[in-house]
This record gives C-alpha cells, sequence and structure tokens, in this order.
C-alpha cells in the first residue's frame, strides 16, 4: 500500500524500515557535477549550494543538502540494491540540491549567488532552479556511514523487488545532518529514496 507524504516536512522523513510513498514535488537551487562522491570537488559543489540556499533563506543554518544520482546513457543498467556496484563509481553523474521556497526564479537563484560570494563559487559552475515533481517512491533511512549504504539499499531493493516495483529515474539521497571530508559519520541520518514504477 502507497502512503502519501503531502507535507514538506514529510519529504525530509523516512522509516527505519523500507516503504513505499508518494513525495510532494519539490524546489531546488542545484548544481550538475560527475565523478565519485567524497572527491574535492563534489565537496566544493556541495558548499556553493549550501551558500546559495542559505543566501536565498536570508538565514544562517545550513540547509539539508540532497542528491540525485545516476549514469551515462550506455551504462549497465542498474536496480536498487545494485545501484553503485555494478558501473564504475567515477562514472556516476550527480545533482547537489537544496530546497527553495516554490516559484523561486532563476533570477532571485542569480542574485543569491551573488549575495553568497561563496569562495566555492567557479564561473563553470551552472546554478540553475530544478522540480523533482510528485512521484511514487521506495524509501528508507541509512543511520551511519556512507560505506554501509549497500548493506541499506539491499533490502530497499528487496522491498521493492517483492512490490514488482523497478527504479525509474535518479537515485536521491537526502542528507539530514550536516557533513564535511572529516565528520565523523557514526551517527549520520541519510533517506535513500529511488522513483518506482
Amino acid at each position: 500500500m502507497i502512503v502519501s507524504a503531502t507535507t514538506l516536512s514529510e519529504h525530509l522523513h523516512a522509516s527505519d524500515d523500507p516503504e513505499y510513498v508518494r513525495t510532494p514535488s519539490v524546489d531546488y537551487v542545484a548544481v550538475l557535477g560527475d565523478g565519485a562522491p567524497g572527491s574535492d570537488e563534489f565537496y566544493r559543489k556541495k558548499i556553493l549550494v549550501s551558500d546559495i540556499a542559505r543566501a536565498l533563506a536570508q538565514r544562517e543554518e545550513t540547509p539539508v543538502v540532497e542528491l540525485q544520482f545516476w549514469y551515462p546513457e550506455n551504462s549497465t543498467p542498474a536496480e536498487i540494491a545494485d545501484f553503485y556496484s555494478v558501473n564504475p563509481i567515477p562514472s556516476l553523474l550527480y545533482r547537489v540540491l537544496a530546497q527553495i521556497p516554490a516559484g523561486t526564479t532563476d533570477e532571485a537563484i542569480a542574485s543569491a549567488r551573488t549575495r553568497a560570494a561563496s569562495a566555492a563559487d567557479t564561473a563553470s559552475d551552472a546554478v540553475t532552479s530544478f522540480t523533482i515533481p510528485e512521484q511514487d517512491v521506495v524509501q528508507v533511512m541509512h543511520h551511519g556511514p556512507f560505506s554501509d549504504e549497500y548493506a541499506t539499499l539491499a533490502r530497499l531493493g528487496e522491498y521493492a523487488r517483492r512490490q514488482d516495483l523497478h527504479r525509474a529515474g535518479p537515485h536521491h539521497e537526502i542528507h539530514l545532518d550536516a557533513f564535511t571530508r572529516t565528520t565523523p559519520q557514526d551517527t549520520l541520518r541519510t533517506i535513500l529514496r529511488d522513483p518506482v514504477l
């Protein structure tokens, strides 16, 4: 049975057990990247998006950073459980996201980018608005190190398989806790979410 996650606060919630839900439409400031997560470039883009989202919100707290991951078109198809294991991780494409108010224009984002004057900004970064539409997903809360996500994705993939559901878009990770390269990962909470059909 599908449960509707109708509010944006529910967008940032997931059970410790795999579940099938309908998530709301969410608007973001976004920047594209490629390569393995954890690289200097990955962390630079993460800081840039956070800085712009803070400038848009005119608040100092660190926004929740979300990520979408996918592989180039000619890659081996990957289901939920094996997403990180059937293709080389350095071939990943990704989008770094931070939530913004609905209806925020690209002009407002450009103005916030100027105000943020982020040290992580480069002229080559194409910063845009991006919307993830309302969609059916399977999701689960992952606790702890990112390197342990394989086991959590295996549980989520098995749940989807039993429901006869298949990944139908980019893998989505919602990092509820702020982190840097040196942050201990034992207590981090990450929602692992995949759109499904």
